[in-house]
């Protein structure tokens, strides 16, 4: 019983605590007792708190010979647990014993701020994914850009040497060239009512200065002073009537100009939408033709549906501008007529009231046609806007 004893003391370590005392011999019992406990545990638990490494705070236990295996050695620190937990002390358990807890069944390594990092991480991808997006989305832009531009711009070319087929809509293009004339004249009409309202401004303007000449020669002048004072009102009245008749020109000035550079534009940027349609309809129109001429393998099969469905679409948008098209030169020729009744009526009441010399008629013109003077000087700024 003895030499058993001695034997078990001599293979044992003793462990030291941190003042440095060895432990009391009452102590050696509870040793024993909790290294039967720990040696029932689960050889996972085991192999996990070997696994671990040693700490600087433990020291081992070896249950067997100095020959035995390493499943008797024990860690002390599940003793001093044990020891601690009797003694009614509790442990705060570490953070790193308490991920590896919480991993064991994943068999996931345990390092502190892992999750931060992962969190960074996962938004740095995302950042790099969307970035991604945007240019792979870009580069599909441009590649689909580029070949409709080279489709059309061969389609083009073989319309101007005559190897390309054309769609032609004859009623609707001779309606736009129609158009295009009528604009041309328009804009002639435009430019030499422009001229004519500069000169008769100039004109109004000299008709002025001469009246006031004559005014003041008619004060300076006693024997002339009568023939001075005729001519004077004389001026003045035609100054008057040529400012009223500036008025209706610049009326008809401004609803020509509307007429020409608005209305007619805007229907022209339709028809230049529309010619564009045209153009790209004709292109895959084209392009389609030539695929169902070549072999008729599965990679050809697929090129010829894709083609199929690109015709479709630009069909679609063709045949929509050209209804749109068609829509816009009836209401422009409806209001052209409508506009150019009433300014030609103006035009024609104005300029022979004011030659006529009947100034009751002339200002009756203006009242039907519901222009507003403006009082001389009201272009020019106040003085106290010119401060």
């Amino acid at each position: 019983m003895a030499d058993s004893m001695m034997s078990k003391a001599a293979t044992m370590e003793i462990p030291i605590n941190s003042n440095g005392d060895s432990r009391n011999l009452a102590e050696d019992d509870s040793l024993e007792q909790a290294a039967k406990i720990q040696w029932n545990l689960r050889e996972k638990d085991l192999q996990q708190v070997m696994v671990s490494g040693p700490n600087l705070n433990e020291t081992s236990i070896v249950s067997g010979g100095y020959g035995g295996t390493t499943e008797g050695i024990i860690p002390t620190s599940s003793i001093k647990d044990l020891r601690m937990k009797s003694r009614g002390v509790s442990i705060a358990p570490s953070q790193i014993a308490a991920c590896r807890i919480a991993h064991q069944s994943e068999d996931i390594p345990c390092i502190p701020g892992s999750s931060m990092h992962h969190a960074s991480s996962n938004s740095s991808m995302t950042a790099e994914e969307s970035t991604r997006g945007v240019a792979v989305e870009k580069f599909d832009i441009m590649k689909k850009w580029g070949l409709n531009t080279y489709k059309c711009t061969k389609q083009m070319i073989s319309e101007r040497f005559g190897r390309g087929a054309r769609t032609v809509d004859l009623e609707l293009e001779a309606q736009i060239e129609v158009l295009r004339e009528t604009k041309r004249k328009y804009e002639n009409v435009l430019h030499l009512a422009r001229a004519l309202t500069n000169h008769f401004y100039s004109m109004v303007q000299t008709q002025h200065a001469l009246g006031d000449t004559f005014a003041d020669l008619s004060q300076k002048s006693p024997e002339l002073r009568d023939e001075f004072g005729y001519n004077a009102e004389t001026q003045k009245l035609l100054c008057k009537n040529g400012e009223t008749l500036l008025g209706a020109i610049n009326f008809f000035v401004s609803s020509i100009n509307t007429l020409v550079n608005k209305t007619m534009e805007d229907t022209l940027m339709t028809i230049k939408m529309y010619e564009n349609a045209r153009l790209e309809f004709d292109a895959y129109r084209a392009d389609l033709e030539e695929l169902n001429m070549g072999p008729r393998d599965a990679v050809t099969m697929a090129r010829i549906e894709a083609a199929q469905q690109q015709y479709q679409i630009h069909k679609d948008k063709y045949e929509r501008l050209r209804s749109d098209v068609t829509i816009k030169l009836k209401f422009l020729e409806e209001n052209k007529v409508k506009v150019m009744h009433k300014q030609l009526l103006l035009f024609h009441n104005a300029i022979s009231a004011y030659f006529a010399g009947n100034q009751q008629q002339l200002e009756q013109t203006l009242k039907q046609f519901n222009i507003k003077l403006k009082p001389p000087g009201a272009d020019k700024p106040s003085w106290l806007e010119e401060q």
